[in-house]
């Protein structure tokens, strides 16, 4: 008996890593020290010495049952943005830059080009966050998870001057939400997802005028990375009062964690456009409206509030950095919640 016997493959990680390098070299930052391999990542402070009050930000999290998507469709090159994107979205929405970034995948067997396309996905949105990928771990759960099967996360670290962190303790009543389009469904709902729409990969492939792709494209579409329209928007000079990454819960549970006591946030439902996918799932699935807004983005992946005289430098930053804005509501005074009219 040995340990290859038992389910783990000792070779086809040492291959997995070797995959993989190509990948995580494109994400270096100058601060990163050492190479992948090591027992820790090593990443230079030094850099943050000129800031007053420097804090650092954390975040954490998976993708969820989108991975089984991926799984369905046997494409797993983008997964891995989804990833990145839900850790490093909630440490913009807080002011900070992400730093670097680690991932955990945990597969039935390693299967070493499968985990290198896992990881290209996560060194693509590492880019595109400007973090580096700095580690991570690939565990072999032989007997826990169907040998085709995974499960993928990860966690990212940033930092700000505490003076430039997004707390909402300056909204007021007059302020401007501005929404930053989605890519689709992002990271969230996807348990209600696949109860609606068939998971079998003839109904997956299907294409549809509306959407102008398969079903299975639209779904597995990754999340959008707002950390260089958040970047944009600072270098503007304009002062991000409070922000809200529309995650799971949609805009009834993350809208009122941007607002301060006293203060509701009034969104207008036709101030953008819905993206076809969530018509789809709200007619095929027969979700009502109000849960649609309680699970899903239903197209705005990020919303920001401004001062009203920002409004258009707002604007202006955010399609510098090839995202696309929508004034989408405002700030007024009452009790702390947000309003869909």
């Amino acid at each position: 008996m040995d340990y290859k016997k038992a389910g783990v493959d000792i070779e086809a990680g040492y291959r997995s890593v070797e995959l993989m390098k190509e990948h995580v070299k494109k994400t270096m930052r100058p601060e990163v020290l050492g190479g992948l391999g090591g027992f820790s990542g090593a990443f230079s402070l030094a850099g943050i010495k000129k800031m007053e009050e420097p804090v650092l930000l954390s975040g954490t999290d998976g993708c969820g049952t989108k991975v089984k998507l991926a799984m369905i469709l046997d494409k797993h090159d983008t997964i891995g943005i989804d990833a990145v994107a839900m850790c490093v979205n909630d440490i913009a929405c807080a002011g900070g830059e992400p730093l670097f970034f680690l991932d955990y995948i945990a597969c039935g067997r390693n299967e070493p080009e499968k985990i290198a396309d896992i990881v290209k996905g996560v060194s693509e949105g590492c880019i595109q966050a400007g973090a580096a990928l700095i580690g991570g771990e690939t565990a072999e759960h032989p007997g826990l998870m169907a040998p085709d099967e995974y499960d993928l996360a990860g966690f990212a670290v940033g930092v700000c001057d505490r003076k430039d962190m997004i707390t909402g303790e300056t909204l007021k009543p007059g302020d401007v939400l501005i929404g930053m389009a989605s890519t689709g469904i992002h990271s969230n709902g996807y348990s209600l997802v696949r109860q609606v729409f068939s998971m079998k990969r003839e109904a997956l492939d299907t294409y549809y005028e509306s959407l102008g792709c398969t079903l299975g494209e639209a779904l597995l579409t990754p999340t959008r990375i707002y950390v260089k329209a958040l970047k944009s928007i600072c270098k503007a000079g304009v002062t991000v009062k409070a922000c809200s990454h529309i995650t799971g819960g949609g805009f009834y549970e993350n809208v009122p964690r941007m607002l301060k006591d006293g203060t509701r946030a009034v969104i207008r439902k036709g101030s953008y456009p819905i993206p076809p996918i969530f018509d789809m799932l709200s007619v095929d699935g027969d979700i009502e409206e109000q849960m649609m807004y309680n699970t899903f983005n239903m197209g705005l992946g990020m919303i920001v509030a401004v001062d009203e005289a920002d409004v258009d430098r707002t604007m202006e930053a955010i399609r510098a950095a090839g995202d696309t804005p929508y004034v989408a509501g405002s700030i007024e005074a009452g009790d702390k919640g947000v309003e869909l009219c």
